[in-house]
């Protein structure tokens, strides 16, 4: 069954299994919930520590992106001081790759010294931002050639 929240991913991953396929399971879900704009719960329960530092701050990271991607109330809890780390975290072991990630990182993954891609966050089952937009932009393609 697919974790509702994040507090639920962290109580499974506190309990082996791998967060990974856990976060993938969980953006489902809070996709599915922005479309039927039910989203706001699933960030409320505060998720339990990580033995990880960086997986802690992960998902202080994510919550706080989701909430402000899809404008949703930010958690308190992700501004907690144990959901920043230290010293910076590349989510890439690529050398080459350090400079692209620390310009593309998101506000809520830079700010907690997380580099990653621009869209961290992305699913196929990721809401488009604006569909209309997009629709004029496909109709327009098609015409033009």
């Amino acid at each position: 069954m697919r974790p509702a929240t994040l507090a639920e991913v962290a109580q499974r991953r506190n309990g082996g299994e791998e967060l990974g396929p856990l976060l993938a399971e969980f953006l489902d879900t809070f996709y599915g919930a922005v479309k039927s704009k039910r989203a706001q719960p699933l960030l409320a329960p505060e998720p339990r520590h990580l033995p990880s530092a960086e997986e802690h701050a992960l998902l202080g990271a994510i919550g706080e992106h989701l909430a402000r991607r899809w404008n949703l109330i930010i958690p308190e809890w992700v501004n907690d001081p144990s959901r920043f780390l230290k010293r910076p975290y590349f989510t890439s072991p690529l050398e080459g790759f350090k400079a692209l990630l620390i310009a593309e990182s998101p506000l809520a993954f830079r700010r907690r010294l997380i580099f990653t891609e621009a869209e961290p966050l992305r699913r196929a089952t990721m809401p488009r931002e604006n569909p209309l937009q997009d629709s004029i932009a496909s109709s327009e393609g098609r015409s033009a050639g």
